[in-house]
């Protein structure tokens, strides 16, 4: 079920949402110097670690890497990362759409029991 077309369509929407929160949260916080620094730095940040630490060959991605990850470690850092951007959510006060997203998360990780089952024997 984690490889699901609309399961992993729903994994990418959520990671353009967490992106996108990282830049709002960053252009709503830093000192007006820095906030267009920020919305651009978090996303960009976020998405390079996205894409850099992997498990090798996992059926959801390319299965390409560039560092080569353990499954529980890449498992743990994906829920950082939306765990992450739903605390940016509920510290603009957002915290409506922050329970939204975790929910959805919490979903989609149900969904891909059989990814989750993957990346902890990976």
């Amino acid at each position: 079920m984690g490889s699901h077309p609309a399961n992993l369509v729903l994994r990418f929407v959520l990671e353009l949402v967490a992106l996108g929160t990282f830049g709002w949260w960053g252009l709503g916080v830093a000192h007006p110097v820095f906030r267009w620094v920020l919305m651009l730095a978090l996303p960009i940040l976020a998405a390079a670690l996205w894409a850099t630490f992997a498990v090798p060959n996992d059926p959801s991605r390319s299965g390409k890497t560039v560092v080569a990850t353990p499954g529980w470690l890449r498992l743990i850092g994906e829920l950082g990362f939306f765990a992450a951007a739903a605390g940016a959510l509920a510290h603009r006060g957002e915290t409506t759409f922050a329970l939204v997203v975790a929910s959805v998360v919490v979903v989609h990780y149900v969904l891909s029991y059989d990814r989750v089952a993957w990346l902890l024997r990976h």
